[in-house]
């Protein structure tokens, strides 16, 4: 039985929709990074979310920059490091050792058979190569079915496939179909988007941001609706409160009730589970117009 405002899922109507743990925060003071946060989320069955930077073993690391010095005690561009150079290394946030993809693998191994680890690949396959791909393989064809691989590189996304073709796989065009509204329109936002989960990358997840979402809902472009069609997930990313423990703000609630309306199949936010609790606080009443 998953215990109440465990942040794992809210739902509307009829229809559940995931909270996933952004950069394995779970509450919003958490550090980045957290085993322990991981360690409750493989336990509870959470979604949840990493960075991974390559090594030049061929390894990653669970950082977000290019850099160490950014969010670790380390100095130096990560894509130069081995994995003996983190020995001793600490995160600036939490003070927790920086955590490799070897160890991920011992730890995703017993995990709940709902936990879903996603691998955010902040390099790209001309940096990464084949050796990280043989790495990923090594390490983690035990695990596919707890693991989503996604990123912006999609020569790294289809390689994966090919790779380890039950893999599952993301992609975020955001950025891309943001330029091509900008200087085309909605119609190009579409046809653009149809080719991507269409595409040879076949995600089976597609990451928006949740302003890109709402901005395309309110010019008759329902984004959500068109990957459903298609049999693709969702992803509406990053939604914070500005007060976790007060709750929606009446603007908050009008854009997160107009989300919630396109039925997104998961919402990244760094407090699930203060923003489960603001959304049984307010979900009974008539969701404002936006």
């Amino acid at each position: 039985m998953t215990p109440s405002n465990s942040g794992l899922f809210i739902r509307h109507q009829d229809f559940q929709t995931r909270l996933k743990w952004h950069r394995l925060r779970r509450h919003p003071g958490d550090p980045l990074f957290s085993p322990a946060v991981m360690a409750d989320g493989f336990k509870l069955g959470a979604s949840m979310e990493i960075d991974l930077r390559v090594r030049a073993d061929g390894g990653f690391a669970v950082l977000h920059d290019e850099v160490l010095e950014g969010e670790t005690t380390g100095r130096g561009p990560v894509r130069e490091t081995v994995a003996g150079d983190f020995d001793g290394l600490m995160m600036l946030d939490g003070a927790n050792p920086a955590m490799l993809s070897e160890e991920l693998a011992g730890l995703i191994a017993d995990a709940h058979p709902d936990a879903l680890l996603q691998f955010d690949m902040k390099d790209g396959l001309d940096r990464i190569g084949e050796r990280g791909i043989d790495h990923l393989r090594d390490y983690f064809s035990g695990s596919l079915s707890r693991l989503i691989v996604s990123g912006s590189d999609l020569p790294l996304i289809i390689a994966l496939r090919q790779c380890m073709p039950d893999l599952k796989r993301g992609i975020d065009p955001t950025d891309k179909l943001v330029e091509i509204q900008r200087q085309d329109g909605w119609a190009a936002v579409e046809c653009e988007l149809v080719a991507d989960v269409g595409g040879p990358t076949e995600p089976e997840t597609i990451y928006l941001s949740w302003q890109l979402l709402l901005h395309a809902a309110k010019n008759g472009l329902d984004l959500i609706g068109l990957c459903h069609r298609h049999g693709k997930v969702v992803d509406a990313w990053t939604y914070n409160l500005q007060a976790p423990e007060a709750g929606f703000t009446d603007p908050e609630w009008a854009e997160f009730s107009a989300l919630m309306a396109l039925r997104p199949d998961q919402i990244t936010t760094d407090g699930a589970p203060a923003m489960e609790r603001a959304w049984l606080q307010r979900s009974g009443s008539a969701a404002p117009v936006i």
